[in-house]
Formats: structure tokens, sequence, C-alpha cells
């Protein structure tokens, strides 16, 4: 079978899966009614939304259908520049010149359990952009959104590796910080919570706003109170440059990076003096076996293997946003609920993955939704991008990140 060949029959199997969708309709979610025909957006990536009539009433469903086949179809992380920072998506992908994107991940949003500590924006779990890594997964309890289902971890990420191919994967944090007096594991890259007692890291990418927020609840309970052991230095050139109390905030220099210890973590930092050496070393690591990510975004698997996850909520009906994988990691499908008030009841987690698993996706995740879920496209000709769905707040919400969809050719 040629690339071509190929090609067509992984776009053809997606349309058939839908033809067949609106005929039987969904075994959890529902029945598929009035639907548009599917629309180009460009070479390999085609779009389409339909109304599912579900539990709680009728939803409606944007659809992104990419083929990874194509050597001029890629995808990406959007982000604002800065990891605790927002945007809009359709200025995350105008600014990045993507022909279409969704939502990422959950994302610190709100602290209105630690009053006078600023919200960072950051997301919730792992993120690579262009191969490099941005940021490492906050503890479990520190997480915003639905509860995540079992076996389940804020370090799981849907992304690309290098080879082109689309992969569910989980992204743990491997570092370390050697100083005169020994090494200690390190807890944390540009997060907005680190684990109780452990040191985290701050780089150039992390942005302006402060970083108090990272010691404040516990690797359990979000909302417990900060810290009041904590202590920052600042490493230049593998030596001690600055001292603090108390995290900080401002930008942060490229050749730089700042310590923040909370508990024993402060401890440690607390005996260094200026001038100490003072090595760090950090990488985001999956697996020996695996091809390292060209792109990954933080989200928590709804479905593997065909079979959606147990433990799924199948109560709580929401606008929501989510990914599908298909055609053994060649085929990437974004999907968005409209969030106008007239479809507003959305849909549980668990039809979710129902709509997904029928639409031909055999790995899942869910993404940020309510106010959050958005679906961007070019339509023919233009250089922008048009949100496609209505967002729930009735305007687009300022997101931590997103995923884009670009065309080369």
């Amino acid at each position: 079978m040629t690339i071509g060949q190929a090609r067509f029959r992984c776009v053809l199997s997606v349309i058939l899966a839908w033809c067949a969708l609106a005929l039987t309709g969904l075994a959890s979610a529902g029945t598929a009614t009035a639907a548009t025909t599917w629309t180009r957006v460009s070479a390999g990536v085609v779009y389409r939304w339909f109304d599912i009539t579900a539990a709680k009433g009728t939803a409606r469903a944007h659809l992104l259908s990419v083929d990874l086949r194509d050597p001029r179809v890629s995808v990406g992380l959007l982000y604002p520049g800065a990891v605790g920072a927002r945007a809009p998506v359709s200025v995350l992908a105008d600014r990045a010149h993507a022909v279409a994107g969704v939502n990422g991940d959950f994302f610190n949003i709100t602290e209105t359990q630690h009053p006078g500590v600023a919200a960072t924006g950051a997301a919730v779990g792992p993120a690579v952009v262009d191969g490099q890594e941005l940021k490492a997964a906050v503890p479990n309890g520190q997480r915003f959104g639905p509860a995540l289902p079992p076996g389940t971890t804020t370090r799981d990420v849907l992304g690309v590796g290098r080879d082109g191919t689309a992969r569910l994967g989980r992204l743990a944090l491997d570092g370390t910080v050697t100083t005169p007096t020994g090494r200690m594991p390190l807890g944390g890259l540009n997060q907005y919570a680190i684990p109780v007692g452990s040191v985290g890291a701050f780089t150039s990418v992390w942005g302006t706003v402060s970083r108090l927020r990272a010691t404040c609840g516990t690797d359990t309970d979000r909302a417990a109170p900060c810290s009041t052991d904590t202590h920052e230095v600042t490493v230049r050139g593998g030596r001690v440059v600055a001292s603090a109390g108390a995290p900080g905030k401002g930008a942060i220099a490229a050749d730089s990076e700042v310590l923040v210890g909370r508990e024993a973590g402060a401890a440690a930092l607390r005996s260094l003096r200026i001038g100490d050496a003072v090595t760090v070393r950090h990488q985001l690591v999956e697996g020996r076996s695996r091809t390292p990510y060209r792109f990954a975004v933080g989200g928590y698997p709804i479905m593997r293997g065909g079979t959606p996850l147990s433990g799924l909520d199948v109560v709580t009906s929401a606008v929501r946003t989510a990914a599908g994988i298909a055609d053994d990691g060649h085929a990437l499908l974004l999907l968005a609920l409209d969030g106008d008030v007239e479809f507003r009841s959305g849909l549980t987690v668990a039809e979710v993955a129902s709509v997904l698993r029928q639409a031909g996706a055999v790995d899942a995740v869910n993404l940020d939704g309510g106010g959050s879920s958005t679906l961007v496209t070019r339509a023919n000709g233009a250089r922008t991008v048009t949100v496609r769905n209505h967002p729930s707040g009735g305007t687009e919400r300022a997101v931590a990140n997103g995923i884009g969809v670009f065309y080369g050719g």
C-alpha cells in the first residue's frame, strides 16, 4: 500500500465511522442527529459539527480530524510564550500561524483559598514544545478539573513523538540539585505547586508571575495553607548569586535558574551562601524505549485500546474538550462542545469517551472544559482563525495552552 492510499484510508475510515454513527446512534452518549458535512480546512485537516441527544439534553459537538500521515500537516503546543501566562485560543493560534486548534490542559485559574496569592495561569501537567521541556506536573492533589480516573496521574500526556505519530504517555521529572553539602532530588520544574519538603526549579520560560503559589497547599490538598517555611536562591553560571526568605516574582534571566524550597527543601537552600557552587539538572522522561516527544500537553486519559477507562464520571454533564488518537497514531481527533445556552447541558466524561470511540479513536484524553472549551479553524483563504463553537462564558477565555494544527504546504 502506498502512502497516498494509506492516507486516503485514514480519512475515509473517519468519515465512514461518522456515517455509521449517524445511522446507528451512540451506545452511551445518545444519538447523533443534525450534522454538517465535512469542511476542508487544509489538505489533511477537516472540520464538522453535529448534535447529540444525550442524557441531560442536546449537546453540539465540533470535531477536527487531522491526518498526521500527510507530511505537510503537524500538531504542536500553543502557549503564550511563558508558562505562567494565558491567552485566548484564537490569539495563540494566529500568533503561531496555526490553521486550527483547541484549548489544552487544566490550569491554575483561581486562588480563592489563598488570599493575597496570585493565580499563576500555569497548566497542571507536563508540557513539551518543539522537543523542549517547558514544565513538569504538579502533585495529583494540587490539580484543577474533575477527579482523576483510577490509575491515572497529572503526569499523563497526549503528544506526538519525533516519529510523527500521536500517543498517550506519562512524563516524569528526573532532576537533581547538587550543592557543596550533597545532592537532593528536584521536586518541580516551572510548576505552580511543588511537593511538600522539596525544591522546585524555575527558568526563564516561567515568565514574570510570582512564584509564591508554588509553596501553597499540600500534595493531597490544594486548599491547604501556604507554607511558612520557604526559601529561594538564584543560580547563575553554576553559582548562587542571590538568596531570599520567600519566593519572589519578575523575569528570570535566560542564563539563570531560581530554586524555590519549602520545609526540608527550604532548609537545604537556606544553608547556601552567595558564591556556592550549585548544579541543577532536569529532564522529562517517559521510558527508554519510547521516541522522545516533539510536542506534549497534559490531559487525563479517558480511553485506552478502544475501551473507556473504569471510574469515568457518568453523572456530571458539562461543556468539554477532548482529543482522540486513531489509525495507529496517524490521525488525531480534536473535539470541543458548544457552550451556547441551547447546548450548555453538555456531556459526561463517559459520554465524551463514547463519542470519540464511535468516531474511530482508540485512545483519548479529557482536556479543560467549561468556559475554556474552544475550537478554532481558518476558513478558506483566511489568514486568521474563526471560533467555531460558542464559549460558554460568552467570549473566549484566556487559557494556559492548546493544541495547534499546522499546514506547511
